[in-house]
């Protein structure tokens, strides 16, 4: 296994609560404590998870949390090795945002989220646990078909919430980072993410998270036909000319990197659905070669300040989540994508 010492290597946190709840057919949330106690049970030739990602928002963090409770957070996070690297805003309806495409009020309310997610970092950063990462966000607007009855104008709206943003994550000396995946409104595909990108133009404070999971649908045109690159029973040789061609657009703007592996299905949970599937990282129908694919997104990484990756497991079953083997294969395959694609400090 090489030497290479970056990227640091995270899991994320929000596995344990994204499409989990109290509703019918829904499985139970599982505590930031368990997702750590497995985080830190993961290890392959005496090599262990780095740090963690995180999403400040309950049942594992009240985003109006003072500033001793965030402190006893920290501590716990840091009791176990790790340190914090990129954070999500509660930017959605039902948290403490709204969407960016919305009225006044509703964009107020995902500024509200930004500030309060910068007001968290500077706490963690103050501790000593965070040293880098990036805050996350997207338009907090699942309706794309709303959006594209205005292509331009929502698109100006979202952009117009997102530069507010910008300035505020600025001011806190903040990074954001879009998320782009197909459910979200003006961000659904590649075209539709590199627009925006563009209309907002801080590239300095505004960059693109990449997610394996999510930008594999983007090939497929999910959401958005006209700006599909691939077909159904492509070949593999199309399938990365695809793939190059694609992260050639993005991985200019590309600050945060997720590491997952993809079936092509279509589907979630709860209130997060209509969206990719994250499969584990030996899934027999995974689509991607996960170590070749990540290299085409760590490209030049440290010329755009990523420091770490993260490995995003959303909704995994609950079973999944609590076999202790779930982690050490996820970290196995992260550990590769280093050795690949990583660089000494």
């Amino acid at each position: 296994m090489s030497s290479n010492t970056f990227p640091k290597l995270h899991n994320a946190m929000w596995p344990g609560l994204v499409g989990k709840g109290t509703g019918p057919g829904q499985e139970p949330p599982i505590s930031l404590e368990r997702m750590l106690e497995l985080t830190a049970g993961a290890e392959v030739d005496g090599r262990k998870f780095d740090g963690i990602d995180y999403f400040l928002f309950l049942p594992h963090t009240d985003p109006n949390a003072g500033d001793g409770q965030l402190k006893k957070i920290a501590d716990l996070i840091q009791g176990h090795g790790f340190t914090i690297g990129s954070l999500v805003a509660p930017v959605w309806p039902g948290t403490v945002g709204d969407s960016a495409m919305g009225d006044a009020a509703a964009r107020e309310k995902f500024l509200d989220a930004v500030r309060m997610a910068c007001r968290i970092a500077g706490v963690f950063n103050k501790h000593g646990v965070r040293k880098y990462g990036v805050i996350r966000i997207d338009s907090a607007d699942g309706n794309v078909e709303k959006w594209s009855k205005d292509p331009k104008g929502n698109t100006a709206r979202i952009a117009e919430t997102f530069r507010e943003a910008a300035r505020i994550a600025a001011d806190h000396g903040e990074r954001l980072a879009a998320e782009g995946e197909i459910c979200w409104a003006g961000m659904h595909s590649w075209k539709a993410m590199l627009d925006l990108l563009e209309e907002v133009g801080m590239p300095e404070t505004l960059g693109f998270q990449a997610d394996m999971a999510h930008t594999y649908l983007y090939l497929m045109g999910y959401n958005a036909p006209e700006a599909a690159l691939l077909k159904p029973g492509y070949s593999q040789d199309e399938f990365y000319a695809a793939y190059e061609m694609m992260v050639d657009k993005l991985r200019p703007w590309t600050i945060d990197f997720h590491v997952a592996q993809n079936d092509g299905q279509v589907r979630g949970a709860g209130s997060h659905d209509k969206t990719g599937k994250h499969c584990p990282a030996g899934d027999p129908n995974g689509k991607l070669d996960i170590v070749r694919c990540a290299g085409y997104w760590l490209k030049d990484a440290p010329k755009r300040g990523i420091r770490h990756i993260c490995w995003d497991g959303c909704m995994f079953p609950n079973a999944m989540l609590e076999t202790q083997g779930t982690w050490n294969e996820i970290l196995d395959v992260m550990l590769k994508v280093r050795a690949a694609h990583g660089w000494k400090a």
